[in-house]
């Protein structure tokens, strides 16, 4: 993938004075290891060889497959655990992977899969039709006794049947169409048999040696928190057919050391303590370029990075008062302000790039005018310090921010000053992660929730939106759920964008979600690190990776 920024044609500087944490004395010895050599290589191909030290913001999780959405545990499945298909980031079209192809019904309720020979997790076990069927009855019925949960990206599961030893068949009660992407996303990488009679607790961080998947990596160690370390596969050799590259990974080893300040990850790669970082900061883009190094900026072609509303929040009940909010942001000076050009503004609750997209622009324009007229419909008065006040109860509302969304703190303070232009105070939370996930569910003391979610697939907005997944509006809405509902059930393409449509537009009249912009996963890497690729939502795919030293 070529770098989201042109860089800069001049010699890599040296920074020092690296900001000194308990990290700091990792990175030191892990920038020291020796690299593989240009030598190594036949001439201007990819070299085999040398360890790759990656920066990650935060430590993963869980390495549940249905559970790899957030980011840091999603990295790790994708480079542990191969899929059944293959979606090709650049087109976005389905390819052979561990199945060498498949036949889908008319209707969408009944898919199957013939599987590639010879393919081996890396315990050893047979990736064959037993172990694919094993995957798929779990993250498509999930395991209460184990608290496996049900895969969001899986919809309609009735079942499987192995037919033979290469040869699986999965049936629906009603129509899937999004069946088939699903099986090439992270959420169902392919997991061991007996790592599948784990628990959710024992996928966990602190357990990521004993995740057995057939991927090009494996977990060779870790420090819950702090590292985590892959090696390459020797024996692995069933990449998708339509990559150029066959065979086990070119890097030995990837180092993942957990390093939460921007200043720290930016300044180990400048000053080549690291070879490659993710979560780039909109203001750190320029320093990265500037020092002479690539900068990567893959959308997630989802739900854009927005603020729900929540409609039984009492605050929120009122459409126009919903209504005002939406048109009270001003999504453009947010992006021009808080980020760069490699954060679109958003025209719908869809990326652009993402399949389904509607244009919603009218829709949703900043119009304080409008606002203005709206709240004084609803019975919302000028009061004391410019805030409007309703029977005695000022328009006064909580949002917390998010850990996960970039720089989200400064993001929502702008919001905050917007609203405040049009008499609504918005209260800018901070709080530790466990504390913020328990908000999201509670619309009285999170009536704003700040989050988005990445798919390149039509069902994306069923995962966000439904109140049996991620449900961002804490609400029953059956309405709303029958539209995403027609979405994930759907089988003609055409009307399948329509049903996208459609949410779109129920979400933009009911004013249910401001969208704010399409978020991206920006990484910074060395010039001497080659081959960087990512999957369909960016993820990083470390595979072709190579270092040209």
């Amino acid at each position: 993938m070529s770098p989201a920024s042109r860089r800069t044609p001049t010699r890599r500087q040296a920074l020092t004075a690296v900001a000194v944490v308990s990290s700091a004395g990792m990175l030191a010895a892990c920038g020291a290891q020796q690299g593989a050599t240009a030598a190594d290589a036949p001439a201007g191909g990819p070299v085999t060889g040398g360890e790759l030290v990656y920066l990650e913001y935060q430590p993963h999780t869980n390495l549940y497959p249905p559970q790899a959405g957030f980011y840091p545990n999603g990295g790790l499945v994708n480079n542990i655990a191969d899929r059944l298909t293959y979606q090709n980031p650049e087109t976005l079209e389905i390819e052979p992977w561990i199945a060498s192809d498949w036949e889908v019904n008319a209707d969408a309720t009944e898919y199957t899969f013939n599987l590639r020979d010879g393919v081996t997790f890396s315990d050893g076990t047979p990736l064959d039709a037993d172990a694919v069927a094993q995957n798929f009855d779990t993250f498509g019925l999930g395991d209460g006794e184990l608290g496996l949960t049900v895969s969001e990206a899986i919809n309609n599961y009735a079942g499987s049947e192995v037919v033979d030893e290469d040869t699986v068949t999965f049936r629906f009660d009603a129509p899937a169409p999004g069946f088939l992407q699903a099986t090439s996303t992270i959420n169902s990488g392919l997991v061991s048999p007996d790592t599948l009679d784990r628990s959710l607790e024992e996928f966990g961080a602190g357990s990521s040696t004993e995740i057995v998947g057939s991927g090009p990596f494996v977990v060779a160690d870790e420090e819950i928190g702090t590292r985590i370390r892959l090696e390459a596969r020797e024996d692995y050799d069933w990449a998708p057919p339509s990559l150029e590259h066959q065979g086990r990974a070119y890097l030995d080893a990837i180092e993942i050391v957990v390093t939460p300040e921007d200043s720290v990850r930016i300044g180990s790669l400048t000053s080549g303590q690291a070879d490659y970082v993710r979560y780039v900061q909109a203001y750190d883009e320029e320093q990265v370029t500037a020092a002479g190094f690539d900068l990567y900026a893959p959308q997630t072609r989802g739900v854009n990075n927005g603020l729900a509303l929540r409609p039984a929040n009492p605050l929120l009940g009122d459409v126009r008062v919903r209504q005002a909010l939406l048109h009270g942001v001003d999504a453009q000076e947010v992006v021009d302000t808080v980020y760069t050009e490699n954060y679109p503004v958003a025209t719908s609750q869809l990326s652009r790039s993402a399949l389904g997209y509607k244009d919603e622009s009218a829709g949703i324009a900043y119009d304080p005018e409008l606002s203005g007229q709206l709240l004084d419909e609803a019975g919302w008065v000028p009061g004391a310090h410019g805030i409007r006040e309703k029977d005695g109860q000022r328009l006064s509302l909580d949002v917390y921010a998010s850990n996960a969304q970039p720089l989200s703190k400064p993001n929502l303070e702008l919001v905050s000053q917007q609203l405040a232009r049009i008499g609504v105070e918005l209260n800018v939370r901070t709080a530790d992660t466990a504390t913020v996930t328990a908000a999201a569910g509670d619309p009285i003391g999170s009536p704003l929730y700040h989050s988005m979610v990445g798919r390149a697939d039509h069902d994306v907005i069923k995962s966000q939106f439904h109140s049996e997944n991620r449900d961002v509006l804490a609400s029953a809405d059956k309405e709303l759920d029958a539209l995403l509902d027609a979405v994930a059930s759907e089988p003609d393409p055409a009307k399948r964008d329509a049903a996208s449509g459609a949410v779109q537009d129920y979400l933009t009249e009911q004013a249910l979600y401001i969208p704010l912009f399409e978020e991206p996963q920006v990484y910074g890497a060395a010039p001497h690190v080659q081959g960087v690729g990512f999957e369909s939502v960016g993820r990083p795919a470390f595979y072709d990776t190579w270092l040209n030293r």
